[in-house]
């Protein structure tokens, strides 16, 4: 006689997998792109002569990256005819003092370019994303986004962050 045990069992190990089958899938889209640039797309900016689409990898939260404190990704999309005019793309939350601190350099091809900005421990809601574009010959263009568009969620984070810290 069969065990029943051994067919729920059996039964279990083929249904555990399939319920995450949804989960898996969409995030799959996600980072290939299918689903569209991001979770939320923020919009198009203008930095410089440049026009850059941006997009919040998860609508959700900073992560808390431990030791390395909080992390938010973003994806940034370059115009169609300006990948062969720009060598770096950085981003940071706060005005960056010079290039060399113009924050997290963006990697990936021009079509979806990802980053993973660390959020200051004196973040506020009044700060804004900067994005920095530097161009082959030397030229540097400067542009901000309002936190507010570029992440609501951070700015509710940072909102909730202020008045309980």
């Amino acid at each position: 006689m069969w065990q029943t045990w051994r067919f729920h069992l059996a039964a279990a190990a083929i249904a555990v997998p399939v319920a995450a089958f949804p989960g898996f899938y969409a995030d799959q889209l996600r980072f290939s792109g299918v689903s569209g640039l991001g979770a939320r797309e923020a919009g198009s900016f203008a930095v410089g002569p440049f026009d850059l689409t941006l997009a919040e990898f998860t609508a959700d939260a900073p992560l808390d990256g431990g030791v390395a404190g909080d992390r938010k990704q973003f994806i940034l999309r370059l115009c169609a005819w300006c990948d062969a005019r720009i060598r770096a793309v950085y981003a940071r939350i706060g005005k960056p003092r010079s290039l060399r601190a113009a924050g997290a350099l963006f990697s990936g091809s021009p079509g979806r370019m990802f980053v993973d900005i660390p959020i200051p421990p004196g973040a506020s809601v009044e700060d804004a994303l900067w994005l920095t574009v530097e161009e082959w010959d030397g030229a540097v263009h400067m542009g901000a986004v309002p936190l507010e568009s570029a992440s609501p969620a951070t700015a509710a984070w940072l909102r909730k962050k202020e008045t309980t810290g």
